[in-house]
């Protein structure tokens, strides 16, 4: 089940350039992605209402005043422009004098967008021709540091969401699939208890020093902190935090349709020494993403056999709490009601 009406992460901002458009597939759903001359972000349903040729492969104008004026899309088939805030018809240039036509009834279809620390949100809506925007907007991060991304890395999974969020969520995997000698070996696990508790749309392994197996974080010195917090639809913040500053993982579930998934794990700190690091950091940060990518290819060859997973406590509890999540997101909107948070106050236990 892909989540609608919910918002995902579209696409860093520096990838939008001025006056230009860009085909994304999100949630199934066909994005044209662009930004005005005038830097405004806009998403638009990318298949024209006329004759379905790709409102991407067309180009962004100013309408005149007689077309409502503002900056349209125009498709590149016969020239139809839309608007980019909204996606309703403005122009048609093949109708002669006298002919008329409700071009507000003409709707290409368009997504609300959100463009904060260097990052474009689009809020998904179940019906793109009838958009608005909603009164919750994208998940806060629980700190920012000043700036926008330090480092970027992103990769596509050839499976659903589900796998990829429940993949990326699991405590247990580290010494298996993230096995050497800067991260966690077979051969250093021990017993570990992390308390949790709900968060808007989702629940957070509250704030605790870092497991003593995880060498990483001792690159920061001094005695860091750590809190995850994830949240529907699948956005992951790991907020790390020591005396010299803060840094602030977003690792952004977006899926492309049932079958694939992009992964985007994006970095911000406020500690000069990892600017300096940042190309010893990239190599790392990336082989650990396809090392989870490499798994998720692996267990689709076992999923063509086998379609029933078995999910344990306490291990597998965040995966079950992500499911329950899921099936009230979907109830709350079904029924026009507030969101009830499913997750308890707990503390899980695991070996890893």
């Amino acid at each position: 089940m892909l989540l609608k009406d919910i918002w995902y992460v579209a696409a860093l901002s520096r990838e939008v350039r001025p006056g230009r458009m860009t085909r994304k597939l999100i949630a199934g759903e066909p994005v044209a992605l662009g930004r005005t001359q005038g830097g405004n972000a806009f998403a638009l349903r990318d298949v024209c209402p006329h004759r379905a040729a790709p409102l991407s492969a067309g180009r962004i104008v100013e309408s005149d005043a007689e077309a409502g004026g503002g900056p349209t899309v125009e498709c590149p088939y016969h020239g139809w422009r839309f608007g980019t805030g909204d996606g309703i018809c403005r122009a048609v240039p093949s109708l002669a004098e006298g002919q008329t036509l409700k071009l507000d009834r003409i709707r290409a279809g368009s997504f609300p967008v959100v463009e904060r620390d260097g990052v474009i949100w689009m809020f998904a809506a179940s019906n793109p021709r009838f958009a608005e925007a909603p009164e919750f907007g994208p998940p806060e991060p629980p700190r920012q540091p000043a700036g926008g991304p330090r480092l970027v890395e992103r990769a596509v999974f050839d499976c659903n969401i589900d796998h990829a969020v429940v993949g990326l969520m699991d405590p247990a995997h580290g010494p298996y699939v993230h096995r050497q000698w800067w991260w966690r070996t077979e051969h250093s696990m021990h017993e570990k208890a992390k308390a949790f508790a709900p968060r808007p749309y989702g629940f957070a392994m509250v704030e605790h020093a870092p497991s003593s197996n995880s060498f990483a974080y001792r690159l920061l010195g001094g005695k860091p902190t750590t809190e995850i917090d994830f949240r529907l639809p699948g956005v992951r913040f790991e907020t790390i935090r020591n005396a010299k500053g803060i840094v602030l993982g977003l690792t952004a579930v977006t899926p492309l349709d049932e079958d694939r998934t992009e992964v985007t794990q994006i970095f911000y700190w406020d500690i000069g020494m990892l600017s300096v690091l940042r190309p010893i950091l990239r190599p790392l940060v990336r082989a650990f993403l396809n090392q989870d990518r490499a798994m998720v290819d692996l267990q689709q060859e076992g999923l063509k056999h086998e379609s029933r997973l078995m999910l344990i406590d306490d291990a597998d509890a965040q995966a079950k709490w992500y499911a329950q999540l899921k099936r009230e997101w979907a109830a709350h909107r079904e029924e026009g009601r507030e969101f009830r948070n499913p997750v308890p106050e707990t503390t899980l236990r695991w070996r890893s």
